[in-house]
């Protein structure tokens, strides 16, 4: 099986939106693929709109628990949301989760919580759970004021952590302010100095991802490495 693991610079960049786009994609090019989200805190009704977004995407077909076997109901840090709950993180679990796929698809996308260094458990980050599966990572960027910023630290974490990085996405998860001309200056500003390729951007409110230099699509089975 192989992986390809979504991390963000922060919370709410845009995450599960692109990996859902990733997903689709895939499923289009008749690549089995699964989706992954070790952990997930705050509810809405009983729901968890990322789980079921990424369940959509791939072809609704697997049950919840699989792509999200740990679930809470408060909008925290997973740690704390499940004390609320008089629960705990199971770390064991937030890998065997990962490993239940193998023999199911061909690719699993795995969508992080928050930003590398967000808490799992106690003592773990999202970058401890990347490092033991393995897999390169794609950077889920918010395409606004102060991503340089985010995004070289997130760079500068990863690389510390020996994981590959596949690549950034800048996502713009608001309406952009029309008067802003920086917008179009971050993609060459994070690829020059974090020495990383910027595989596209979303625009507000898009399910499209487009590559900066006008052509069609990414070539998500190079990515994932379908194709090389």
């Amino acid at each position: 099986m192989r992986g390809l693991f979504v991390t963000g610079t922060d919370t709410g960049v845009g995450k599960t939106w692109v990996t859902a786009m990733v997903a689709r994609h895939l499923v289009q090019q008749e690549i089995q693929v699964g989706a992954y989200k070790p952990t997930a805190s705050g509810s809405q009704d009983g729901r968890w709109a990322d789980v079921d977004v990424l369940r959509e995407a791939i072809g609704g077909r697997f049950p919840e628990e699989r792509i999200c076997p740990q679930r809470f109901d408060a909008p925290l840090a997973p740690p704390e949301a499940a004390r609320l709950e008089n629960r705990e993180i199971d770390p064991g679990l937030l890998r065997s989760g990962a490993l239940w796929w193998s023999d199911q698809v061909d690719t699993l996308l795995v969508e992080g919580v928050g930003g590398l260094l967000c808490p799992l458990t106690d003592s773990e980050t999202i970058a401890d759970l990347a490092v033991d599966l393995g897999w390169p990572i794609v950077i889920v960027a918010r395409n606004a004021l102060g991503t340089i910023n985010h995004t070289l630290l997130t760079i500068d974490v990863a690389r510390r952590r020996g994981l590959k990085i596949s690549g950034v996405v800048l996502n713009q998860p608001e309406p952009p302010d029309p008067h802003d001309r920086s917008l179009d200056t971050y993609a060459g500003t994070i690829g020059r100095l974090g020495n990383v390729e910027i595989l596209g951007h979303v625009a507000y409110g898009s399910r499209d991802l487009l590559p900066f230099d006008g052509t069609a699509t990414i070539d998500w089975l190079a990515v994932t490495g379908h194709r090389r």
